[in-house]
């Protein structure tokens, strides 16, 4: 190009008009806008994509995010070579649903899938169901609700994508998700309903991952991963080699487990990274992290302590989120909450492709429209749905945050109560509730909340 140039302005006349030209474009704001930050001159086209997603693990428990024993070093590295987002929300803090608003880019209310189950047949214990006729139709039924949502890997699909699932998977088959190929088959006979035989990916080694890319390399394919290991989910029973590190470290034996077990979850995670770079495909690929939904460990029990999972505190709902395409984003952390329904447009976006209308999420590669935003916002729901044809019977609490504001709504019939407005800034614990000394904050809020996330009570915007 730069040849070109000289031949056709060898003109020394010719030269200073050019330039006079571009100096009085640039005085009247005309010249071609420098590439931002986060981007080459020319981006590359069709990236392939990996997003890794944690399962039931607290935003804290990172080493990148302050904790001062887990060891995180994969995840670490991801982390400063990523944009981090270290506010990064989900919609709900219950796998199911969170991973449908992954999928789709939309809330639970808008795909539908609000819990992880259908509503609990008349008389049978949730043990029980699993085996019963009425059950099954009714998770059918589900899934055949959540197929009219814009689904990520299917948008791919047809810009030419190969797609993996493997991992948490509640939708059946990896085939509802338009993914090209899968581990989780969906078969009722397996009784796995949240993955089946996609649940092995990690806990059991990565080579399935591993033989897909080698075959959409092979096929000249972009690719796209889902790569959500039931990790570090209980079962908590890492190898002893990782419960080792933890054991004199940790204030008792069930919390040593659970943060082995995101030691290993880390390893995994490491793996994926390293043959993405063995391959040579690591500058052409999106990686991107997050987990879908918080937890804290119950110091005694392997469960979840209560203000975390199923919860609407930062314990349940939030998360890192982190982004990274070598070349093109510029390592950086932000304070600016996100949410997981920023994924799918963000991924759409750089494969060159038209975001679904439906999806209200922003590019989080675009600094202007993250910062632009003013709030994220999301609701909470029972776990079983309790009208499948209802999403909004299951509600059980609204939130919103806007900046260092976070406002829970209590959503009745199933929850009684009063508002709960924090100051996240100087209460990350959420302690103090401003409602009644902030009553013009909280209608703000209010008004914002109920314009995102409609009140289905009143069915427009609250004058509280």
């Amino acid at each position: 190009m730069r040849s070109t140039h000289e031949a056709v302005y060898s003109d020394m006349n010719t030269c200073r008009l050019y330039c006079a030209l571009g100096l009085a474009a640039i005085l009247l704001g005309l010249a071609p806008k420098r590439a931002t930050a986060q981007q080459n001159d020319a981006p590359r086209t069709r990236p392939n994509v990996v997003l890794i997603i944690g399962d039931d693990m607290a935003y804290t428990d990172y080493g990148f995010m302050g904790h001062a024993v887990i060891r995180t070093p994969r995840l670490d590295r991801l982390a400063r070579e990523s944009r981090l987002f270290r506010r990064g929300y989900v919609t709900t803090a219950l796998c199911s649903p969170s991973l449908a608003s992954i999928l789709t880019g939309l809330y639970p209310r808008e795909h539908r899938i609000t819990g992880n189950d259908p509503p609990l047949p008349r008389g049978v214990k949730a043990a029980q169901a699993e085996a019963s006729a009425e059950f099954l139709a009714s998770r059918r039924a589900m899934i055949a609700a959540v197929e009219a949502a814009p689904m990520l890997p299917r948008l791919l699909g047809k810009q030419g994508y190969l797609s993996f699932q493997t991992g948490k998977w509640w939708l059946g088959s990896y085939r509802t998700g338009g993914f090209t190929q899968g581990m989780t088959s969906g078969d009722p006979a397996k009784h796995g309903r949240h993955g089946d035989e996609g649940l092995a990916i990690g806990r059991r080694g990565m080579a399935p991952i591993f033989e897909f890319i080698d075959s959409a390399r092979k096929r000249q394919a972009p690719f796209f991963v889902w790569y959500a290991p039931m990790l570090p989910h209980s079962p908590h029973n890492p190898p002893e080699r990782l419960l080792a590190l933890y054991r004199d470290k940790a204030p008792t034996l069930e919390i040593a487990k659970y943060w082995a077990m995101c030691t290993w979850f880390d390893e995994t995670c490491g793996a994926l990274l390293d043959f993405l770079a063995d391959r040579g495909l690591a500058k052409d690929t999106i990686v991107i992290y997050l987990a879908d939904n918080g937890w804290i460990q119950d110091p005694d029990h392997d469960r979840y302590a209560p203000r975390s999972k199923q919860s609407p505190y930062e314990g349940g709902l939030r998360t890192p989120i982190l982004v990274r395409w070598p070349g093109v984003t510029v390592p950086s952390s932000s304070e600016i909450p996100v949410s997981e329904i920023d994924i799918a447009p963000t991924i759409l976006k750089q494969a060159g492709i038209a975001p679904d209308p439906r999806m209200r999420g922003v590019d989080l590669l675009d600094d202007k429209a993250v910062r632009a935003r003013s709030a994220v916002a999301g609701e909470l729901f029972t776990h079983n749905a309790v009208e499948l044809e209802n999403p909004l019977a299951s509600l059980r609490f609204r939130w919103i945050v806007e900046g260092d504001w976070k406002l829970i709504v209590p959503q009745p019939p199933l929850e009684a109560g009063s508002p709960e407005l924090y100051n996240l800034a100087g209460d990350p614990g959420e302690t103090r509730n401003h409602a009644l000394d902030e009553p013009a904050r909280l209608k703000r809020l209010r008004l914002a909340l109920d314009h995102t996330l409609p009140n289905p009570i009143t069915d427009s915007p609250s004058s509280r």
